[in-house]
């Protein structure tokens, strides 16, 4: 900041974030009923060819609600609102503890018993053969969800009850509107976006040491259009105030910082690596013991 202050600028909402996220919601919804009468095989097909897709691109428009990028840190309530509402075509309720947990990986990156996307030692010590990475990539959004209650159990909040009380209505609504080919396609797509799919990618892309010493990685491929940028993660975790439309422009006008840093050109190759590669593990991550004041939301 002090070589480029210009870069504050960039610090502001994205109101074109609120836009994308009702049409993205607007897709889903027109998908829920298109598929409610379609052959199972069809419903499984279009909910891991175009289903997962959009839901794990909501689950990184949720990532940019969190930071406030939709109405900005002045309204801070109007953001968590909007993260409920974002996380209805999702199924489950996501979006409020999201927040909660992401905050602190952010404060205390890879702070052990803190950061919840450092994973357990028994993922660390059970997932270490190239088959059971496979499954661990394949089950990674069942690790996401339970790893939080068994390293950093929080308190249920208020707003976590509302997200789940809205979720489950409206779960409820689909089923009861479309049938369960319409909830199938809705759960099994945010399943399956987060697991064994291209963009996934990402979750070890942005923080698994491939190479010592380098804790965070960018990826400036063409499925950052599909995720709101997220894989510029060193400009990222360094502003993390700044939308993600606004990253490339960080890279651009820094780009003595970043052009030399490692960086990926394929999520799907960062899939393949991990599991091919058995110097790589669940294990392969910076985890810090914090000392001082801990701080969390």
């Amino acid at each position: 900041l002090a070589k480029h202050p210009e870069i504050k600028a960039l610090m502001k909402p994205d109101y074109n974030l609120i836009w994308v996220v009702m049409l993205m919601v607007l897709a889903q919804l027109t998908a829920f009923y298109l598929v409610k009468d379609l052959d199972w095989k069809w419903v499984i097909f279009w909910a891991y060819v175009f289903g997962s897709c959009i839901s794990h691109s909501m689950t990184l428009a949720i990532h940019e609600i969190s930071h406030n990028s939709a109405f900005g840190n002045s309204k801070a309530m109007w953001n968590r609102w909007f993260g409920i509402f974002a996380n209805l075509p999702l199924g489950l309720p996501y979006s409020v503890s999201f927040k909660r947990y992401h905050m602190d990986h952010h404060r205390y990156l890879g702070g052990d018993g803190i950061d919840v996307d450092i994973p357990t030692n028994f993922e660390g010590w059970f997932f270490c053969t190239r088959f059971r990475k496979f499954i661990w990539i394949v089950l990674q959004p069942f690790f996401y969800a339970i790893r939080p209650l068994c390293i950093n159990p929080k308190p249920i909040t208020r707003l976590e009850i509302i997200n789940l009380l809205a979720q489950l209505s409206f779960d409820v609504v689909i089923y009861y509107l479309w049938g369960v080919k319409s909830t199938f396609y809705m759960l099994a797509g945010s399943v399956l976006g987060l697991g064994l799919h291209p963009i996934s990618g990402h979750f070890i892309a942005e923080h698994y040491m491939f190479l010592k010493g380098h804790e965070t990685y960018s990826y400036y491929g063409p499925l950052n259009l599909l995720t709101f940028n997220v894989g510029y993660h060193n400009e990222h975790h360094d502003f993390p105030n700044i939308p993600g439309k606004s990253l490339p422009l960080v890279k651009k006008i820094a780009a003595e910082y970043y052009d030399n840093l490692p960086q990926y050109n394929s999520w799907i190759k960062v899939l393949y690596d991990f599991v091919m590669d058995d110097t790589i593990s669940p294990y392969s991550r910076m985890k810090r013991h914090l000392k001082g004041e801990v701080k969390q939301d």
